[in-house]
């Protein structure tokens, strides 16, 4: 991995546990789903304009009925987000998403594409697990008293699920298909907004009370986020995942600190240290 590279990727891991941050502390849904989604392409209109009359890119049909794929997968990642920070901490749903997501990818290779992975690879999984199992106190998880602790572990897997997704489909849409990464990032936003529309109509007042009262939580996402994907898709379209995965995977130390140390979460110290096993974990996938 080139030096400009891994500034990309790591300038995106800081920039991703912030605006999680920005989404745990709003504790929306839908509406705010609909809103950061609004803010994100109306910012993205003048920036897609101007990039559009510099450099005239083509997209063939194939290339935008991918980008609607992405943008499908990314409604669900970003629904089920939402619903994790409302049932779980965000030192635990954060490393929870984001370490599960690399290993239920490297499990669907197992499976379903007849993959062999290297016991570098198998022994970072199984790090992986332990890790998650220590997070989330598996030993008291089906305790009587620890429901709401099942029901954030439930979304926050589901989160990682889609994380894994659309990894790989959007790798595929930058490198193979060779669709520019800023017009694919905002193609998804696009579709995201579209998506949810139908559904935060009705749902008005409520939209309106977040904007009002978690207005700066907006802003901080719909800025953070695209700029943070942005730099990762660049970094796609010309180095191997297998070098960009183990690299970003810093956020879950990132988030795990964010929320032990700026949000006074309970068990801190224990989920930091579990973060940064999964990273490990993760890393050895990787190399594997």
């Amino acid at each position: 991995m080139t030096a400009f590279a891994l500034t990309l990727v790591l300038v995106a891991a800081v920039l991703h546990a912030t605006w999680n941050l920005c989404a745990k502390r709003a504790g929306g849904g839908l509406p705010f789903v609909w809103l950061v989604g609004a803010v994100i392409c109306t910012l993205y209109v003048p920036v897609v304009t101007f990039y559009c009359l510099w450099k005239s890119p083509q997209l063939s049909g194939a290339a935008i009925a991918w980008i609607a794929g992405s943008g499908v997968l990314k409604t669900g990642y970003s629904l089920f987000l939402q619903r994790a920070y409302r049932s779980g901490d965000f030192s635990l749903i954060y490393p929870l998403a984001r370490g599960t997501g690399p290993l239920l990818s490297t499990l669907a290779a197992i499976m379903l594409l007849g993959e062999r992975p290297s016991l570098v690879a198998l022994a970072g999984g199984f790090v992986i697990i332990a890790a998650i199992f220590f997070l989330t106190d598996g030993a008291r998880l089906f305790h009587e008293d620890r429901a709401h602790l099942r029901i954030a572990f439930r979304y926050g897997i589901i989160s990682g699920l889609f994380i894994a997704a659309y990894t790989i489909w959007d790798r595929h849409g930058v490198h193979r298909l060779g669709i520019p990464p800023l017009l694919y990032d905002a193609g998804t936003a696009l579709m995201v907004l579209t998506l949810v529309t139908p559904f935060a109509l009705p749902r008005w007042p409520e939209v309106t009370r977040h904007w009002r009262e978690h207005r700066r939580y907006v802003w901080g996402m719909a800025l953070l986020s695209p700029a943070a994907y942005v730099l990762i898709l660049t970094a796609m379209s010309f180095t191997p995942v297998s070098y960009i995965a183990p690299a970003r995977e810093v956020s879950i130390v990132i988030g795990a600190f964010l929320g032990s140390h700026l949000l006074r979460e309970a068990e801190g110290r224990r989920r930091l240290w579990a973060a940064a096993a999964m990273a490990a974990g993760v890393i050895a996938l990787a190399l594997g």
